[in-house]
């Protein structure tokens, strides 16, 4: 058996960039072969290429981070380390299909086994690291830390336990923050003010306020983010000046109706129909999962304005749909119209986890929308595929903000029990395997947190569409193992509803369905991505 060195105090940054190296060669070996061969005919490849490059694009993130101190140093290392032996894994008697050598991925070994080394991950199970915000949003950071630990923490479980409702003074109380204009733009009566400031105080108060709640906190200040976007990507003047001073101050709550029954991430299919009639539209159909339907004052609906289905996602347009707020266990509407009179339906899925904003199907039939609700307008007819895209974008971003806040609460909650639960005589959190888990849910968390900074800034310059998706699936991901974890440090006692860690497992297991499922992510968004400036390159 070889002994394996004890890593130095502040690790080698250069080694780790040249481990990266190495297993991006891997990566961009395999792109290759997707290029050549065809990502749908290789979608097991396409699928384990992005998870692993967005493990590595995450670590390579980290570099700068990793240079400002030494437990940042060790953070990064063991991060990179981590990253290269997964895709090492994915790898192991496959290396014809990713198209390298049974070697490729020896000249990282050593460093692998430097900072995998089980003593060198042991000694990290306290080490968190800085996050090294900046003074304005460590102060972002505070405010809605205090929010979450006094309004959202002490409700969480009864809302979770129950399928209870959201408290509307929760919605006020950040309306009076300003959560619901982080994302809209100063002009329209938000606080957005055009650069990176935006969109990482987004990502700092979305992660503080899932730490208390995915359902009841972090999701919560998500509800304007898709449509604000649509508004600004295709939304006439008037639009804005209507709709977005409303969403900065939760006047008017939204919701999104996209998916349906037979159509989720294939949105190219959207079966829901809007036909002109004397002023306006009547919608009719059936959309799924639309979350906080019931409570929202509009939704947001993609619907077919041209009947040739041919021509796909260019049918398609996006609607403001005004509704009345119905009761969160279902709700039944109707509207007086030339048509006889509009209908619209909400009944309740009930899940295992993410409670509080309640999903709904909502059967629609003859609900008339004015035409001034049609985003763009007559110019805006057939482009409700690209304003949705231009939200979800975002919504990628902030859904990875959730997720990290979703497991720093894991961590803490898994640390407070290891320290005070005795098994044979010694507090587990001093056994090496407790250890060990600890330091590698750090590391992920710290890893998933900073990677989340860096596509903040690189969104504010109108960049970062394919950053967004990596980093929404591997954190997300990321999220089910270290939730999993820490209910498992807690014995028998995880998998009681009692202790928040068992809320904490149901609800990270949603980060990697919504916003695009995981699979879909991967093969149709981010393999093709990697594969386009693969072919840009050449």
């Amino acid at each position: 058996m070889t002994d394996v060195a004890a890593p130095p105090v502040t690790p080698d940054l250069a080694a780790a960039a040249a481990a990266l190296d190495v297993g991006q060669a891997v990566i961009d070996s395999a792109v290759g072969r997707l290029a050549e061969h065809g990502i749908d005919a290789n979608q097991v490849l396409a699928y384990d290429v992005a998870h692993a490059a967005a493990a590595l694009m995450c670590g390579r993130g980290l570099l700068d981070y990793g240079s400002k101190g030494d437990d940042e140093g060790r953070i990064t290392a063991a991060f990179i380390a981590d990253a290269l032996a997964d895709l090492g894994a994915k790898l192991f008697g496959r290396e014809a299909e990713w198209g390298v050598a049974n070697d490729a991925l020896d000249n990282a070994r050593d460093f692998v086994a430097t900072y995998r080394a089980s003593d060198f991950l042991a000694s990290l199970a306290n080490t968190d690291g800085p996050r090294h915000l900046g003074d304005d949003f460590e102060m972002v950071q505070d405010a809605f830390r205090r929010f979450a630990e006094d309004k959202i923490m002490p409700i969480a479980e009864e809302i979770h336990r129950h399928n209870g409702d959201i408290p509307e003074e929760i919605v006020t109380g950040l309306a009076e923050m300003g959560a619901f204009g982080l994302s809209i733009p100063e002009e329209y009566g938000g606080y957005a003010s055009g650069g990176a400031s935006d969109y990482i105080a987004m990502v700092v108060a979305t992660e503080e306020l899932s730490r208390g709640s995915l359902g009841a906190g972090g999701s919560l200040i998500t509800r304007p983010e898709i449509l604000a976007r649509a508004l600004e990507a295709g939304g006439t003047e008037e639009q804005k000046q209507e709709w977005m001073p409303k969403l900065a101050t939760a006047e008017v709550m939204n919701a999104v109706a996209v998916t349906e029954p037979d159509f989720g991430s294939d949105v190219a299919g959207v079966k829901v129909t809007a036909t002109q009639t004397d002023g306006g539209w009547l919608l009719n159909g059936v959309k799924t999962w639309c979350t906080y339907g019931a409570r929202a004052d509009v939704l947001m609906v993609l619907a077919r304005t041209d009947t040739d289905r041919s021509v796909g996602h260019r049918g398609l347009s996006m609607f403001i749909v005004p509704k009345e707020r119905g009761d969160g266990h279902g709700f039944e509407l109707t509207q007086e119209n030339d048509s006889g009179g509009g209908k619209m339906e909400g009944r309740p899925i009930d899940t295992i986890g993410y409670r509080g904003m309640h999903s709904y199907e909502v059967a629609i039939e003859n609900w008339f929308v004015p035409a001034d609700n049609l985003i763009g307008l007559d110019g805006g007819e057939g482009r409700g595929f690209y304003y949705q895209m231009a939200g979800f974008e975002n919504g990628r971003l902030q859904t990875a903000a959730r997720a990290v806040g979703v497991m720093q609460a894991a961590l803490e909650a898994a640390r407070d029990y290891a320290n005070n639960r005795v098994v044979f005589g010694e507090n587990i959190a001093e056994y090496q395997l407790t250890q060990a888990k600890l330091a590698r849910m750090a590391v992920i968390i710290q890893g998933a947190r900073q990677y989340s900074y860096e596509v903040a800034k690189l969104m504010a310059k109108g960049e970062g569409a394919m950053e967004a998706s990596m980093v929404k699936a591997y954190v997300c991901k990321a999220a089910e193992w270290v939730t999993r974890e820490a209910m498992q440090i807690h014995g028998g006692m995880g998998y009681a509803e009692e202790y928040t860690v068992s809320r904490l497992f149901v609800d990270a297991r949603v980060l990697s369905i919504f916003e695009g499922a995981d699979e879909v992510l991967c093969v149709k968004v981010i393999a093709r991505q990697l594969v386009g400036r693969h072919n840009a390159d050449k």
